[in-house]
């Protein structure tokens, strides 16, 4: 019975490990409806802004600012109110990581 408990508990530890393991591509997914007005992988050629290479503190705090209705805006103040923390984290990651044309 001593021996059965820690290898439970480590047994506890790995699976929950496992299950916070993110898809890679989890950003990448949550980006794809941005495409429609911040171009492919956030770069744009049109008025709005590039997303692609800024720095990943920058787009997440610019994501809460709309979110919490700091930062003025037509729509995106509505479409952050849909992103939890670790979709913005996933989202400003996946844009930085991104190469602007």
């Amino acid at each position: 019975m001593k021996r059965i408990l820690p290898a439970l508990a480590l047994a506890a530890l790995c699976a929950s490990a496992a299950a916070q393991q993110v898809d890679p591509n989890y950003g990448r997914n949550l980006a794809a409806p941005c495409a429609v007005c911040h171009g492919t992988n956030g770069s744009n050629a049109g008025g709005l802004p590039n997303l692609a290479s800024q720095p990943s503190g920058y787009l997440s705090q610019q994501l809460r600012d709309f979110r919490d209705g700091k930062r003025p805006a037509t729509i995106m103040h509505q479409i952050a109110k849909g992103y939890s923390e670790p979709e913005i984290e996933a989202l400003a990651a996946f844009f930085a990581a991104q190469k602007a044309k």
